[in-house]
């Protein structure tokens, strides 16, 4: 397959659900046609492509690791392939690439110069969360994470809270996946009985996958365990529903 010079945003899956299931076959078509790959961690990004193909050529593709380690000023030479014609693409440990990721450099590099960027489709552990949550999808924001300290954390979710309510938005966030029983108890804890709260967990794995939504007064004294597992969480303050 001859593919464009560009900079193509591969997703990759987010759970131990059939490729098939959640990656459209021609993403694989694609990726047999980059011999230059921006990823987090080599090993993994070698182990995706060995299940998308066991006969994946992986001899044949130059990597270029970009994570908390990468030296920043040097990701814009990442991108010399691509100025010289050749496809390149870039992969997130899970999900889709710059969304929550640092592959957002690279993007935002070949943007200012003109380079042509093509994202492929795949899963959006944020976006699904949102679809299923019956939150607001016309009016939302993702937060990343939230402070570590208590005091901090509890500010943090009230002014989440409130920008809910004014703004009828739908707040989105994650946690390291070791604390979030702690931080499910904090929401239930110091949100209004009646705001929302949606917690998506393990989306896309046929076995394991929960979405639930309940207000925060109905979490409390709720038994549940997402500890060591991924997960989204929602707020929702305002009055209306997906819809």
């Amino acid at each position: 397959m001859e593919l464009n010079t560009a900079l193509y945003l591969i997703p990759v899956n987010i759970s131990n659900a059939p490729l098939n299931d959640t990656l459209p076959p021609g993403n694989l078509e694609i990726l047999r046609g980059l011999h230059h790959l921006i990823v987090e961690n080599v090993r993994t990004a070698r182990r995706f492509l060995k299940r998308c193909d066991p006969g994946f050529d992986i001899s044949a593709v130059n990597f270029y690791e970009l994570n908390r380690h990468t030296d920043l000023a040097a990701v814009g030479e990442y991108l010399e392939p691509l100025r010289n014609g050749e496809p390149m693409g870039v992969m997130s440990e899970a999900g889709c690439p710059a969304v929550a990721d640092p592959g957002a450099l690279p993007v935002s590099i070949a943007q200012r110069e003109g380079l042509r960027v093509i994202p492929l489709v795949g899963p959006s552990s944020i976006l699904m969360a949102l679809m299923a949550s019956g939150f607001n999808g016309q009016g939302f924001a993702f937060n990343g994470y939230l402070p570590i300290d208590g005091k901090e954390r509890e500010r943090k979710l009230k002014e989440l809270e409130t920008a809910s309510r004014r703004s009828d938005m739908t707040q989105i966030f994650i946690e390291t996946p070791y604390r979030n029983n702690r931080m499910l108890k904090v929401m239930a804890d110091t949100l209004q009985p009646s705001t929302r709260i949606c917690v998506a967990c393990d989306i896309t794995d046929p076995e394991k996958e929960s979405i639930i939504t309940l207000p925060a007064s109905k979490w409390k004294g709720r038994k549940y365990d997402y500890d060591k597992r991924p997960a989204i969480f929602l707020i929702y303050a305002g009055n209306k529903s997906n819809g």
